[in-house]
């Protein structure tokens, strides 16, 4: 009965990914989903996603908590890190035991396990042969992932690559990066109006993100042009 509760959740949730996948839609709002998913349908505590801008460095783009923000921007800024080697290799990267990794990636496993992470695994951004990312799962239990986990886990990576590229539209590397340069200025956007919205109306960053979030959806806009509207002040959320 579990087994068969559990395909349907992964079944409702790629129905649900799917019917997104129209010709228009908000990608950066879709990736956001798709880490949501991750983590009910992977019994993990959080995960992050991160791409690659036009210089090959990764940035994040999507995360389900400030924890694992702060985790892989360490990662970014120091270059170093199993999601760094997910990207680099273009393989996936299992950690069972963070804190078992001793002297391989000090920082992050120093990091990891302040936020109360005990394991991590990445799964490749891959497009034509080319690695573009790395979707991070994060538990607070040690242990690897078996077969049915990563299948799923891979997918959801698959999915988040074609939402973010709309591969209908990749013709050459050019169209690439003006795709990923888009979705993280985005971003950028997106951080500084939570920012913002936190700070005016004194709630914490992760109710900003949803409070932006919520209203995109009920005005059928972008996350992008709302945190826009509320950095020009045309917005009051």
């Amino acid at each position: 009965m579990e087994s068969i509760t559990r395909a349907s959740r992964v079944s409702a949730a790629f129905v649900k990914i799917a019917d997104t996948l129209v010709d228009e839609y908000d990608s950066l709002d879709l990736v956001q989903t798709l880490v949501e998913q991750s983590v009910e349908l992977l019994d993990a505590a959080a995960a992050g996603l991160m791409i690659a801008d036009p210089n090959g460095v990764l940035q994040v783009l999507a995360s389900t908590s400030e924890e694992v923000r702060l985790v892989e921007v360490l990662q970014q800024e120091t270059g170093i890190g199993p999601c760094i080697d997910c990207y680099s290799t273009g393989a996936p990267v299992t950690v069972r035991d963070i804190d078992g990794t001793r002297d391989r990636w000090p920082a992050f496993r120093d990091a990891a396990v302040a936020q109360g992470f005990r394991s991590v695994h990445a799964f490749p951004l891959r497009v034509r042969g080319r690695s573009i990312g790395a979707m991070n799962l994060f538990r607070v239990g040690t242990g690897e992932l078996n077969a049915e986990d990563i299948a799923i886990g891979q997918a959801l990576a698959d999915v988040s690559t074609i939402s973010i590229l709309q591969e209908r539209t990749i013709r050459e590397s050019a169209v690439v990066n003006e795709q990923l340069q888009r979705a993280l200025d985005s971003r950028i956007l997106i951080e500084q109006a939570k920012g913002m919205l936190a700070y005016t109306a004194d709630i914490d960053t992760a109710e900003a993100f949803q409070r932006l979030r919520a209203h995109a959806r009920s005005h059928n806009a972008t996350l992008r042009d709302t945190a826009r509207a509320v950095l020009d002040r045309s917005l009051s959320l």
